[in-house]
C-alpha cells in the first residue's frame, strides 16, 4: 500500500473542473511518459499553508521602464509582432499600477496575464487604415482584480481602461509554477514528491523539474471544503503535474487558492 497522489495518466482523459462539477478533458500530449505509471493511493492531508502574500519580505521599490523602440510593426489585423508586444506591454504598466499592485509571488507589480491584438471599434470594422491596438491583460493578487489596458499602437498611449472582479482567464505560466511550488511546500504535496522520487530517484524542489498544465478552479456551493468557497473571487487553480521524461501524476484532488496561498484537498 502506498500513500501516493496519484497513478500515470499518459495518454488518457481524465475529469477536471472549471467548476466544482467534473468534466472530461484530454490531457496535452504524453510523448515520453512512462506507461507503467506510479502507484495510487491517497497521500495525507495535513495543515495547509497559510501565508499572507509578501508577508516578511522586503519589496524592492518598483522601476517603470521606458517603452523601447518601436521595431518591427505590424499592419491593419496582421498578428502582433514581438517588438510590438514588449512596446505595449511596458507601456501599459505605469507606475501607479505598478505600485499599487501584486503579482502572484506577493511582489509589486500586476501579474501580466497576455498581449493581445484589440478588436476593432464597431465603426472601424472593414477600415484598412483603422487604429492598430493592443490589450494587456494583468491580474493584481492585491484585490483580485483583473485589469485590461488597451494601448494604441501609432501613437503609443494608453486609450482604455478597465477593471474586472470574478473572472479568471487562462492562467499564465508564472502562475502554474507559482501552484506547483505552493503544493510543494505543503503537507498535501507529500503524495506527489514521493510519486517524483519513486519516478526519478530523486527529491522534488522546484516547479522546474516537472512540466505543468493547469485549469482555472471555480467553487460550487457544497461541492468543497470551505476554504475553497471563494474560488472564483479568489484565483485558483488544479494542477496536471508531469515528471519530465515520465509519467503525468493524478492530483486532481487538490486545489491551490492563489489568491490566499494555500492548498485544500476536494470532498469526495
Amino acid at each position: 500500500m502506498h500513500r501516493h497522489l496519484g497513478k500515470v495518466v499518459a495518454g488518457t482523459a481524465i475529469a477536471v473542473a472549471g467548476t466544482a462539477v467534473m468534466v472530461g478533458i484530454t490531457l496535452p500530449g504524453t510523448a515520453g511518459a512512462d506507461d507503467t505509471g506510479t502507484r495510487a493511493g491517497q497521500g495525507q492531508a495535513g495543515q495547509s499553508v497559510r501565508q499572507e502574500a509578501g508577508a516578511g519580505r522586503s519589496v524592492a521599490p518598483g522601476v517603470v521602464e521606458e517603452a523601447p523602440a518601436e521595431g518591427e510593426k505590424g499592419t491593419g489585423r496582421d498578428p502582433l509582432t514581438d517588438d510590438e508586444m514588449e512596446r505595449v506591454a511596458k507601456i501599459a504598466l505605469n507606475r501607479q499600477l505598478l505600485q499599487g499592485s501584486e503579482g502572484v509571488d506577493g511582489e509589486r507589480g500586476p501579474q501580466r496575464l497576455g498581449v493581445d491584438l484589440a478588436e476593432p471599434e464597431a465603426d472601424e470594422v472593414g477600415d484598412p487604415n483603422a487604429p492598430r491596438r493592443a490589450d494587456v491583460t494583468f491580474y493584481d493578487y492585491r484585490d483580485d482584480t483583473l485589469v485590461t489596458r488597451t494601448v494604441d499602437l501609432g501613437t503609443g498611449k494608453v486609450v482604455r481602461t478597465g477593471t474586472q472582479r470574478g473572472v479568471q482567464p487562462p492562467l499564465s505560466g508564472d502562475e502554474k509554477a507559482e501552484a506547483a511550488r505552493l503544493l510543494i511546500a505543503d503537507p498535501l504535496g507529500a503524495g506527489l514528491k514521493a510519486d517524483y522520487r519513486d519516478a526519478t530517484g530523486k527529491e522534488l524542489t522546484s516547479p522546474d523539474q516537472l512540466q505543468l498544465s493547469g485549469a482555472v478552479y471555480r467553487a460550487a456551493p457544497g461541492a468543497q471544503p470551505d476554504v475553497l468557497d471563494r474560488c472564483g473571487e479568489h484565483r485558483c487553480v488544479r494542477l496536471f503535474p508531469k515528471i519530465k521524461n515520465g509519467p503525468w501524476v493524478d492530483a486532481r484532488s487538490i486545489v491551490i487558492d492563489l489568491s490566499a496561498r494555500k492548498a485544500a484537498r476536494l470532498d469526495r
